[in-house]
């Protein structure tokens, strides 16, 4: 007698059927099945949106895209769009075949070899760890009105510190903690941005639509293509996070489809947020002048408090601090699989500790740690210094991005062939090409755009000074250390 699609003995067939594909296809990789696979579509995207985060984003760098470009500076958002597009189908390609934690290092070892991965990782876990205390940072100045207490340097300390280990102890109890957590970043989301944007644009417009056509006198002392150029790093510094649906590749379920999937989700809901609420904040925004000249220094809260009133602004504050909160969450997610990924393979110092699972919960606590005492730690530095450090951040991951997709060119030069559920096919050579032609031009108009932080010749280009720095360490911890690939037995597959 066969069973019913809908019976339960047939649905925990096909889970274990399933179980058993994953586990083989990760054996296959190099690994045993460590990490508890428990994550759908659905908790894959949830993690990847709250870590790119329009709200958080929008609300972060709306002030300065309208301050620098104007109303026109709308027009960024398609524009980084499509960039940043072209990335991640190398992303989506790439983890369709290997769906390993970590990542770009791993994906970067497959493709070119342990050395480059090494490099690539290396830059981009420490734009990780300086974009978790980037995220945690700020809270202070929404949550201190929302809570009534003084965003002062004590208090923002304070709250960045709490929120980071608050995160780490999530982080730590499991990845299921941490889906129930990053749902309900997304629906803080959701209400933050596309139902306040929708309530600007019906009930609180000052102008109409045609007017993201204009600058307003944006760049007229210098001509508008380098201000348009300045005011792209209000999409730049958004649109990124995609890519921690493949750091935690290992425990998703049937991860070769949904990886993939979960990556364009990301990027396209995403891109709906964020151009609805940027352009319900634009049109509620009285006058552009204002803030182009420097006499409306906040428009973002002036807009806010004359279109919601006092409880409206208390209801936005909470979500903007969900957000937030939950933004941290989930890049500390990715930054734990990332060091994880590292010491399984036996090539950092102390490898033993920070591969080492929780019994119970599944998960690194030295790992879990690393990811929370080092951005917790650069809290407690000056305001001034902290401000410095984390222009690192954006350009540190996006020159992680770059390294994966040159990695795949030199990969596909090399013979490589893509085998994953998702390929690119024919346009392969084409979208890695042109990915990596916008991916470079971005790390330039960062390194030449970035607002300085002071006068001299360090703080002006404190942006490539900043890579160079963090890639001379890695290169010398490279020569010194010499790390070899020493997988341990609990971690290696059976031949």
């Amino acid at each position: 007698m066969s069973l019913a699609p809908s019976d339960p003995l047939s649905e925990l067939h096909v889970t274990d059927a399933q179980d058993a594909a994953d586990a083989a296809q990760l054996a296959s990789l190099g690994y045993s099945q460590q990490l508890t696979r428990a994550l759908g579509l659905w908790s894959n995207f949830a993690v990847g949106f709250t870590y790119l985060s329009p709200l958080v984003g929008v609300y972060s760098v709306f002030d300065y895209g309208l301050a620098t470009g104007g109303p026109s500076f709308f027009w960024t958002i398609p524009l980084v769009l499509v960039g940043q597009g072209l990335v991640l189908l190398a992303f989506a390609e790439v983890s369709s075949q290997y769906p390993l934690a970590g990542g770009i290092y791993q994906w970067a070892k497959r493709l070119v070899g342990p050395r480059y991965a090494w490099m690539a990782g290396w830059m981009y876990t420490w734009a990780l760890l300086i974009t978790i205390a980037s995220v945690a940072y700020p809270i202070a100045t929404y949550a201190g009105p929302l809570f009534g207490y003084a965003p002062d340097h004590v208090n923002t300390v304070i709250t960045t510190v709490v929120v980071i280990l608050l995160c780490a102890v999530v982080n730590l109890m499991g990845v299921r903690r941490l889906a129930f957590a990053a749902n309900i970043g997304v629906a803080a989301e959701v209400l933050g941005t596309l139902g306040l944007g929708l309530y600007l644009l019906f009930f609180h417009r000052h102008h109409g639509i045609s007017v993201v056509l204009h600058t307003s006198g944006a760049g007229a002392s210098g001509g508008y293509l380098g201000a348009f150029l300045a005011s792209c790093l209000f999409a730049v510094w958004i649109f990124y996070g995609f890519e921690a649906c493949g750091d935690i590749a290992e425990e998703v379920k049937d991860p070769s489809r949904k990886v993939p999937r979960a990556m364009g989700m990301t990027l396209a809901v995403g891109a709906v947020a964020t151009v609805v609420l940027t352009l319900g904040l634009i049109l509620a925004v009285p006058n552009f002048g204002a803030v182009i000249s420097g006499k409306v220094a906040d428009p973002l809260g002036a807009a806010l408090a004359a279109s919601l009133g006092t409880v409206g602004s208390k209801f936005a504050l909470t979500l903007i601090v969900i957000g937030f909160v939950s933004c941290t969450l989930a890049i500390q997610a990715a930054a734990t699989r990332l060091v994880y990924s590292y010491a399984r393979d036996g090539v950092i110092i102390g490898h033993r500790a920070l591969s080492k699972l929780h019994p119970t919960f599944h998960m690194p606590p030295a790992a879990t740690a690393v990811t929370a005492i080092v951005p917790a730690a650069l809290a407690f530095l000056p305001s001034a210094t902290v401000t410095r450090i984390i222009t690192f951040s954006v350009v540190g991951i996006y020159v992680g991005f770059q390294s994966v997709v040159l990695a795949s060119i030199i990969g596909r030069a090399r013979g490589w062939k893509p085998a994953g559920s998702f390929t690119l096919g024919r346009w392969g050579w084409p979208v890695n090409i042109a990915g990596l032609v916008y991916g470079v031009t971005a790390i330039v108009v960062l390194s030449i755009k970035t607002p300085p932080n002071g006068n001299d010749f360090f703080d002006r280009w404190l942006v490539p000074l900043s890579v160079g720095i963090v890639a001379v360490i890695g290169l010398l911890y490279l020569a010194v250390f010499r790390p070899k690939e020493q997988i341990a037995e609990e971690d290696r597959a059976a031949a």
